[in-house]
């Protein structure tokens, strides 16, 4: 069975953050604070992550 993370947005990704991460964000699913998606955990996405580590939390499942 194949790794997935839960990540959940709990910062805005629209005031005072650059426009790369706000891209990041939308590219992970995420657009409203609270916003839960599960991706798989491959280098990409754990590269995408670490862009937006300040703005979401990330469980292993």
């Amino acid at each position: 069975m194949a790794q997935s993370l839960k990540i959940t947005l709990v910062h805005s990704a629209v005031a005072s953050v650059k426009k790369d991460q706000t891209a990041t964000c939308r590219a992970l699913g995420l657009r409203k604070i609270g916003d839960v998606v599960e991706q798989p955990d491959n280098p990409s996405i754990r590269g995408m992550i670490f862009k937006v580590k300040h703005l979401v939390d990330v469980e292993e499942n």
